[in-house]
């Protein structure tokens, strides 16, 4: 049994982070455990309170996982603050895993902050060159690179920049443009792009979180990262052509569909 952590803020609606994060490793065969960095009081129409758990709690739930059940990958999501990012880094460099998948979680589908500010600067300098791959969307991969991102042309000149902050490789994720939904995966050598058909639906809650624990998952699995992301970019696909109509707001996605 492979086994797979994510760090990341727990979705009382169920349908993002912590949650979406194990039931995406469950679908996935591999074995999952969790560091909760935050607490949101979420649903579908969105955030209505968050609550950051204590560094040092947030170090001591690693120290758990991490002398007893060590991960074959690892999935970072939500790291709200500043010290929360440094417990997380200080816990990756004294256990140093092998995989490592880095979402930058900045604004929520429904557009609550869920990254200080001040808390990108450590971001860049604490986690980014501690990842195997960084998975951000274009809103995101704009804030980290400084690149208005209009086209494929700018996701890879952001790609070349978040690369330069250390990290082994980049995904830009394209959900965001028109047409075809295209990432673009950067390794410091070659592009590769991730194309799929974009599904016509408003119910995406979790899509982020969902394709970077496939990553992490099929990496724990022993794939390489190219074989990884393709394999994630089908899953997260498939989850979203069936995706759930629930709640009054943005419905999640199908975590279980192909099973």
């Amino acid at each position: 049994m492979k086994l797979a952590l994510t760090i990341a803020g727990s979705d009382s609606g169920g349908g993002a982070g912590i949650q979406a994060d194990l039931k995406t490793f469950s679908a996935h065969g591999v074995f999952g455990m969790s560091v909760i960095t935050s607490i949101t009081a979420q649903n579908t129409v969105g955030v209505l309170g968050i609550e950051d758990v204590s560094p040092s709690m947030v170090a001591l739930q690693m120290k758990a996982v991490f002398e007893d059940l060590y991960p074959d990958a690892v999935k970072i999501g939500m790291v709200s603050n500043k010290e929360i990012i440094e417990a997380v880094a200080e816990g990756l460099e004294c256990y140093k895993p092998a995989n490592v998948v880095l979402d930058p979680v900045m604004i929520s589908k429904t557009g609550s902050q869920l990254l200080k500010p001040e808390a990108i600067k450590a971001l860049k300098e604490k986690l980014i060159p501690l990842s195997t791959v960084v998975t951000p969307n274009l809103m995101e991969a704009g804030e980290l690179s400084d690149v208005e991102i209009k086209d494929k042309k700018d996701m890879k000149e952001a790609a070349r920049k978040i690369f330069a902050m250390g990290a082994k490789a980049v995904i830009v994720k394209g959900g965001h443009l028109t047409g075809d939904a295209a990432d673009i995966l950067y390794d410091g050598n070659d592009f590769i792009e991730l194309i799929s058909e974009r599904i016509d639906t408003e119910n995406t809650h979790g899509t982020g979180c969902t394709f970077s624990s496939a990553i992490a998952a099929n990496l724990a699995l022993g794939y390489n990262l190219a074989d990884s992301a393709r394999k994630a970019k089908e899953y997260i696909t498939g989850a979203i052509r069936h995706a759930l109509d629930i709640g009054k707001g943005v419905g999640p996605t199908n975590h279980f569909w192909n099973l």
